[in-house]
Formats: C-alpha cells, structure tokens, sequence
C-alpha cells in the first residue's frame, strides 16, 4: 500500500506542524485546536474522506488529566492482577490485557455519560458493560472487522495514556484507506459502513507513522462503548 496523502496537501502547514500539534495538545486544549480534529483524519482520497466523514470522528481534548486520572485510578488496581497476553481467540490482539466494568464511581461514570452522549442517539440501546483493553507498549491489534453478534453499528473509544494511529482499511480494498491520529485523552468514533466495510487496527510502535511523522506509542489504554446489535 502506498503509505500517506500527506498532511501538507491538506493544510499547507509545514511537515514539523504534526509533532508542534501534538505537543500542544498535551499542553492545554483551546478551541482553535479543537477545530483543528480534521486534521487527525487522513485518507487514500479526498473523495473517501468525504463519503465517510459523518461515519468517523476524532475529538482531541475529550477529556482532561484530571479526568484520565479519575479513570486510571478505577482501573490499574484489576489491570495490575493480569498479565499480558500474546495469543488472542481470534488472533486479532497481541500484547494485551482486557476487562470489563459494569459499574463506576460518580467521577467516571459523567465521563462516560459525556462519551455516550457524543456517541449514540438518545435512548440508543447500549451493552451495559464497557471494554477495556490495555496494550502494552509492544502491543498491537491486527486487521479485524468486530463481529455483528457482538456490538451493534456504532463504537466509541477514549485513549488513554499514549497517542497512536488506528488505521480502516476497504476490505474489499486495501487501496482504500483512512489512518487516524488518535491523541493521548481524545475521543474516537466509528459508525456504520466504517465499522462493517472496513478493517480496523491499532499499528506497532515501529510503524505507527502518520503523514510521515514518527507518532511514539507507549502502553495505551483504551475505553470502548458499543451499542448493541440491531
């Protein structure tokens, strides 16, 4: 596969401007940067990026530090009793640990509701129990389609602890491709033909590269809200 449209042709701004964005992103989150969430999004075309735009979404700055802390202190105690794991039932995930919570305190449970809300029309049915799923800083998740059994036509996720580039791919054509910058406390939504139509993968460190940019990834912990089947 050819690797990137690049971001120059999309915004003009010099090549340097990924990892100035990035760094001001981690520093504070002003409206213009938040205007600026097309820019994470870069695609095979500017026709795909158009037929998909209502269908794929990244927030940056969803939430704060103080919030992704609130987060990480319910979490780490479970996370901490597993190891990780390298062998994964359908081979999609290597370098994982995973659980589920049904219930949170108050702090993280507005959170939620706040992703929720941003997600899903009102009185969608949702699965009750959100997914976690920790990478390790070696750890990556393959090409894969989410069974239909499982999860309904929507899928959001907040990203926790590390930046990283989660990249769909056209099943039915690998020539067509979206690679999106998810930012260390964004927001991330997949609707619809995005989901069902295309592969979903989180890239390894050594190439987790967007419009030609090294984009670090370290160990990174994704919260994941879906609605339930049709």
């Amino acid at each position: 596969m050819k690797l990137f449209v690049t971001l120059l042709k999309h915004s003009g701004k010099p090549a340097a401007y990924i990892n100035g964005y990035l760094r001001r992103l981690s520093c504070r989150c002003s409206s213009s940067l938040v205007a600026a969430r097309d820019e994470l999004i870069v695609g095979s075309s500017r026709e795909l990026e158009r037929a998909l735009g209502a269908q794929v979404d990244v927030r940056p700055c969803f939430i704060t530090e103080e919030e992704e802390a609130a987060l990480l202190r319910e979490l780490e105690p479970g996370l901490k009793k597993k190891r990780y794991e390298f062998d994964h039932w359908d081979d999609a995930i290597h370098g994982y640990r995973e659980t589920e919570r049904l219930s949170w305190g108050p702090a993280c449970e507005v959170i939620l509701n706040r992703v929720r809300s941003a997600a899903f029309a009102e009185g969608s049915p949702l699965l009750g129990p959100v997914h976690v799923l920790d990478l390790d800083k070696a750890g990556f998740i393959k090409p894969h389609i989410d069974s239909v059994k499982f999860c309904g036509s929507t899928i959001a996720g907040l990203s926790l602890l590390s930046d990283s580039i989660m990249r769909l791919v056209k099943e039915d054509n690998p020539n067509e491709w979206l690679d999106l910058l998810l930012t260390r406390r964004s927001l991330y939504i997949l609707r619809d033909q995005a989901r069902y139509d295309f592969t979903h993968e989180i890239l390894k460190d050594e190439e987790s590269v967007f419009s030609g940019q090294k984009v670090p990834r370290q160990r990174r912990i994704s919260v994941i809200c879906r609605n339930l089947p049709s």
